[in-house]
């Protein structure tokens, strides 16, 4: 009754921030008219991957893939939460049909399984909406849970957390990244556990292995050591931009901020001392000259392959919304910098484990870090081997599927 309610009230909280908030705004009109827009499944064996958002997507990705390339017939259904992960994918996604997933309320989730009656279901990592899983289980579809990770502090594993506890088990199987995630599960009874790694491993090696070259970057770059600034917030741009500005950070620089709005854009501008280009403006047209010092990536969509052109990056979120990415660049070889707050994020902490990764919660800790980096100059290499080293989520995973 009380997750029930909440749902609601949540429902209710988004439709008033809609009126205010631009994601909240697309997140609430991504649903209007929703059962007008779903196609005739009735011929259709429907394989349903569910992710929060963009960096769900990467680790569902693999799995779709390899459950395409062995089921060519089948039809898969993705679904996003969050607008950040449907607006970027929903013209480039793998599925089938690719949709919001509705609120969590029971008549919603009975009337999702009736259009849609999938005959196995795929929560990526964190996402567990109760009432769609009571009522993927009802229509006897299989549940799977993929790349998940727990930490004693899981909701999961407290006196409050009963409904969520009770909802583990109705997955036939769930693949974690750590052993830690399979022993804490085994304390509440939950055994058809396999550990399984992480499957961004395999996305973002794959993804490094293809020649994508960016043909505005790429001359600029040629032959350049340069440090990429990825996802970035204002207080990780306030700790960075006066050692670029200082020549400190003596190297040519990318900076891709999380935010791309012109106010943020300009934020940026205001702060940098030096030559700086926007891509944007080079995409219209404009040259980019060999003496810029700054490129700022001020759209969506180019991060991921900019990373390739890198030495060292920097990777934003880690002094207070949450680390991004920091995969991303390793799989290029670059070791990676990073806030520290990245305790539910235990990459990082694998990362920094391996000498392939350092936190830094000040200026000066940042800049001692850059300069440790510089002076390695077998780093790549063994950022490399670290990434190769922790691939095949992809393969135990369907290994498993196969005996299910």
């Amino acid at each position: 009754m009380f997750y029930t309610l909440g749902i609601y009230f949540y429902g209710f909280l988004m439709r008033v921030g809609a009126l205010f908030h631009t994601k909240a705004k697309k997140w609430r009109i991504g649903r209007k008219n929703f059962w007008t827009k779903i196609p005739d499944l009735s011929k259709e064996n429907v394989i349903w991957f569910h992710c929060a958002s963009l960096g769900e997507y990467d680790q569902g990705k693999p799995i779709m893939e390899a459950w395409k390339k062995e089921n060519p017939s089948d039809y898969i259904l993705v679904t996003f939460f969050s607008p950040s992960g449907y607006e970027n994918i929903k013209d480039k996604s793998l599925g089938d049909f690719t949709c919001y997933l509705p609120l969590d309320t029971k008549r919603n989730a009975r009337k999702f399984m009736k259009y849609f009656n999938p005959s196995k279901v795929f929560f990526i990592k964190y996402e567990i909406w109760v009432n769609h899983l009571k009522a993927a289980k009802r229509h006897g579809a299989k549940l799977y849970s993929i790349s998940a990770s727990f930490r004693k502090n899981h909701r999961f594993f407290k006196w409050y957390g009963g409904t969520f506890r009770k909802a583990l088990f109705l997955f036939d199987h769930i693949f974690v990244q750590y052993k830690l995630s399979k022993e804490l599960l085994s304390t509440i009874g939950i055994n058809q556990v396999t550990v399984s790694g992480d499957t961004r491993y395999d996305r973002v090696a794959q993804r490094a292995e293809e020649e994508k070259e960016n043909s505005t970057i790429s001359p600029w770059a040629k032959d350049e050591s340069i440090f990429v600034m990825g996802s970035s917030w204002p207080t990780d741009e306030e700790m960075i931009i006066p050692y670029i500005n200082d020549y400190k950070i003596n190297t040519k620089v990318i900076i891709a901020p999380h935010e791309v709005d012109r106010a943020h854009i300009q934020q940026i501008e205001n702060r940098l001392k030096v030559n700086y280009q926007l891509y944007t403006n080079i995409q219209k047209g404009e040259e980019l000259k060999q003496h810029t010092q700054v490129l700022i990536l001020d759209c969506i969509g180019v991060l991921a392959d900019a990373y390739r052109y890198g030495n060292i990056a920097y990777v934003g979120g880690g002094f207070g919304t949450g680390l991004h990415n920091i995969l991303e660049p390793a799989a290029f070889g670059l070791p990676v910098i990073f806030g520290p707050i990245h305790h539910k994020f235990p990459e990082a902490q694998a990362f920094i484990d391996a000498g392939i990764g350092k936190s830094c919660d000040e200026n000066k800790a940042f800049f001692e870090a850059y300069l440790a980096f510089t002076k390695n100059n077998d780093i790549q290499k063994e950022v490399k081997r670290f990434i190769e080293g922790q691939r095949g989520a992809t393969s135990i995973v369907m290994e498993e599927l196969q005996l299910h």
